[in-house]
């Protein structure tokens, strides 16, 4: 049975709270990411994604060059550990409706991150489509002047 160790991306880069919205920004777009881990110390702190950004931030005019990750980041994170079986975390995933985890050691320690991507690319790519099927039930957005 695969573990999430066999199939996460490891050396992923890490923010801390206090840096800035746009330094993440940048930072995603040169690795082509949509999710970062916020870490302190050696402590998830929790994550900041592509639409965190959006929706917390320029959607209320948030100033991105001074406005602080702890601001924006999402605080309550699931983690995985590294040695867990793809099997449960994948339940985990779509119970949860999350498409990346942050994986940890025994320690705690960030070690690297577990995407649906990852999972398409190096597991059994069916199963990673019946998790994103799982994840992403589409919501239908109730829009002024449209029925």
């Amino acid at each position: 049975m695969q573990q999430v160790k066999d199939v996460m991306t490891r050396d992923v880069r890490s923010m801390s709270p206090q840096d800035t919205v746009l330094l993440a920004a940048k930072a995603m777009e040169a690795l082509n990411v949509g999710a970062l881990p916020i870490v302190e110390g050696a402590r998830v702190m929790g994550v900041i994604t592509d639409r965190d950004i959006v929706v917390r931030g320029v959607a209320l005019e948030m100033p991105m060059a001074t406005t602080l990750l702890s601001e924006l980041m999402t605080e309550q994170v699931e983690c995985v550990f590294e040695h867990e079986g793809l099997e449960e975390v994948i339940a985990k995933m779509q119970a949860s409706q999350i498409r990346r985890l942050p994986v940890l050691d025994g320690a705690e320690r960030l070690v690297g991150m577990l995407s649906l991507g990852d999972l398409a690319a190096r597991s059994d790519p069916e199963m990673a489509g019946f998790t994103l099927a799982e994840i992403s039930e589409p919501a239908r957005p109730v829009r002024a002047g449209v029925s």
